[in-house]
């Protein structure tokens, strides 16, 4: 069930495609003014155009999660407009390169880490107090199954998606006490450029659209949602609990 949003504020980035982009819409359409993060400058204007078209409202701030400095002032920036945050979606993320681990390149490792991992914190430490601020303060971090599976080959972004589990896991122990509630979620095989570039052979019509994931983690938002520090995986257009396997 989509929750009421209204009067909320949600934070979302790589907004500008797939599943940012689509979330951030599922937000708006929810009542949640959308403050869309991206490099990408035409994709977050046709977020923008969509979120109007149903009635939203939304926030542009491109920039690129690479320059740290400019996560540090979007901490900044939200508290002097709205005073809080209600909703974090920890989106952004790339694939770099499939290839064995000893054969990729350190530009390559580097970017992976400082895009998925260290930005990921940056942006964590920037809103955490602005999250504290929500009388229900809600955190979804997007993961993969790659972080578990650990395929051949894919040994950069794996190692990233990790990292950023672990980063929520300690996150969410560490506020457990607050209203705030924070989650991973694995979205799964999902029809993104992401997908595409990691799976070049595969029929793109046999995974899910982004839109349906998106729509899958409206409930994880909302003021009812009680769990903290779980990783979620969303499988047939349904969010369930993830088991490690034994």
């Amino acid at each position: 069930m989509t929750p009421n949003l209204k009067d909320r504020v949600a934070l979302v980035t790589g907004a500008s495609r797939g599943i940012g982009y689509f979330t951030a819409l599922e937000l708006a359409k929810a009542g949640a003014h959308v403050i869309a993060c991206a490099r990408t400058v035409g994709g977050l204007e046709e977020l923008d155009d969509a979120i109007k078209a149903v009635g939203g409202s939304a926030t542009l701030v491109p920039f690129d999660l690479a320059d740290m400095a400019a996560i540090d002032k979007l901490g900044g920036a939200i508290h002097e407009r709205w005073g809080k945050l209600d909703i974090l979606v920890a989106n952004a993320g790339v694939l770099g390169t499939i290839s064995p681990i000893g054969h990729v390149e350190a530009k390559v490792f580097e970017k992976v880490m400082t895009i998925n991992v260290t930005a990921t914190w940056r942006l964590i430490r920037s809103v955490e107090p602005l999250l504290v601020k929500s009388d229900a303060g809600r955190a979804l971090v997007i993961s993969s199954g790659a972080a578990h599976k650990c395929r051949p080959f894919w040994g950069p972004y794996s190692a990233s998606k990790a990292a950023v589990e672990a980063l929520a896991r300690t996150w969410a122990h560490e506020t457990q006490r607050l209203p705030l509630r924070i989650l991973s979620v694995d979205p799964g095989p999902t029809r993104t450029a992401m997908r595409a570039q990691a799976m070049p052979g595969e029929d793109p019509m046999t995974v899910p659209h982004p839109s349906e994931v998106a729509a899958a983690l409206m409930p994880l938002v909302g003021p009812e949602q009680t769990e903290t520090g779980k990783l979620f995986i969303v499988r047939e257009n349904k969010i369930v609990d993830y088991r490690m396997p034994e």
